[in-house]
């Protein structure tokens, strides 16, 4: 039973994914129905981000309250009646409304559902549980890409990806009893508790998560990652388009080439975690991006650009899951609920600040800029993430002295 009430749980994770590449792809061509400007999708990003970090912030009280299972019907009901809403927005301002409900539904899954599988399923799980968000992130292009090439309507693109998620919230609904149940059965099979890396002068459990040496650097890679991935989300197709002269529907296609090399490579992440730590995964991605960051960026024909996204989506996909592993490890078994948070929080934050600012700089120079933006992110991504893993060494120096 817990094998397949974990499918559940990975199924409501693809519907976490397929709405958060939709606005990027359709963009270029949703906002001539509304006269809106290229940088007017970040105001959307914004909210729905938004959203999400309030949402996050409060899902430890809400999930306390409700338990998982409800809240996740409930916030898997809420993206689905917010995206049947879109395919009926009659203007610009309605999509500002219908992306409080986008946001605030996503941050609650996302939280309860990484909280759930860390809880009572093995580690390699969380990798192969953010592989099904890039499945919904990769098939929401080719859901799109397929109806605006055959009757040239976004609308209707919206409209199956919210028929899809309310599939879901029926199926959610029938699985509510499951949640207690595969908690009890799972409880006695969780993964061993992490050992705190601290050593006898540092506390075992912070007042104030910024207290805790070396977090606000680590902070940083999750901003940092964010921003880079929603960037190349919501910015990739335009850059394409008009930049390298693709047609909508190519550059669609070629954005969810991105998102299936995040899912094939956290597919592949989910078993080698069983032999390489994650400090090594968390750098081999961060190589593996600034490469394909690089190949955006020179200018080469328009394949190695293809080449570049798909390397970006590779690069990508350790990281995230990897790093959210990491934090008992880093900050000892005692804070990691209470940095959790945090790290969700800023991660939320990067999304949703970094987009748009992106986008208010391309509208008033060039889109072309794109490619040096996702370089300057992963750069200091990886300057953080290095730092941190100083910091570890340190640390576990100090211990072995003590």
């Amino acid at each position: 039973m817990a094998t397949l009430f974990l499918l559940i749980i990975y199924l409501a994770f693809i519907s976490l994914g397929l709405p958060d590449s939709l606005l990027g792809v359709t963009w270029p061509l949703m906002r001539l129905d509304f006269n809106a400007s290229l940088g007017a999708a970040g105001f959307i990003s914004m909210i729905i981000s938004g959203g999400t970090i309030v949402s996050s912030l409060l899902s430890g009280t809400l999930l306390h309250k409700f338990g998982t299972g409800k809240m996740t019907f409930v916030s898997v009901l809420m993206t689905a009646g917010a995206l049947l809403g879109f395919s009926l927005a009659p203007s610009f301002i309605w999509l500002l409304f219908l992306a409080i409900p986008l946001g605030l539904g996503a941050g609650t899954v996302d939280a309860g559902l990484n909280a759930y599988v860390a809880a009572h399923y093995k580690s390699h799980h969380m990798s192969w549980l953010h592989c099904f968000w890039g499945v919904g992130a990769m098939t929401g292009p080719i859901i799109m890409a397929q109806n605006i090439g055959h009757q040239s309507s976004w609308r209707n693109g919206y409209l199956i990806v919210s028929m899809v998620q309310f599939a879901l919230v029926i199926l959610l609904f029938f699985a509510l009893p499951l949640w207690d149940k595969v908690s009890k059965l799972t409880k006695s099979t969780a993964p061993a508790e992490t050992e705190p890396f601290y050593n006898g002068t540092l506390p075992k459990k912070a007042d104030h998560p910024l207290k805790i040496k070396g977090l606000k650097i680590a902070l940083i890679s999750f901003l940092f990652y964010c921003g880079a991935e929603a960037t190349m989300g919501l910015w990739g197709s335009s850059f394409l388009i008009n930049v390298k002269g693709l047609d909508v529907v190519t550059a669609a296609k070629w954005v969810s080439m991105f998102y299936a090399g995040i899912t094939v490579g956290r597919l592949i992440t989910g078993f080698i975690t069983m032999k390489v730590s994650n400090k090594v995964l968390i750098r081999s991605g961060e190589i593996v991006l600034l490469i394909g960051a690089l190949l955006l960026l020179l200018p080469l024909p328009n394949t190695f650009s293809l080449v570049g996204f798909i390397l970006v989506g590779l690069g990508c996909a350790p990281i995230f899951p990897c790093m959210l592993h990491e934090t008992p490890e880093r900050f000892g078994k005692e804070n990691s609920q209470m940095v959790m948070g945090f790290q969700m929080a800023v991660a939320y934050t990067g999304g949703t600040f970094l987009p748009p600012i992106f986008g208010w700089i391309a509208s008033s120079t060039t889109i072309a800029i794109f490619p040096f933006f996702i370089l300057v992110y992963v750069i200091a991504m990886l300057l953080s993430s290095e730092k941190v893993n100083l910091n570890m060494k340190n640390r576990h120096k100090e211990k072995a002295v003590y």
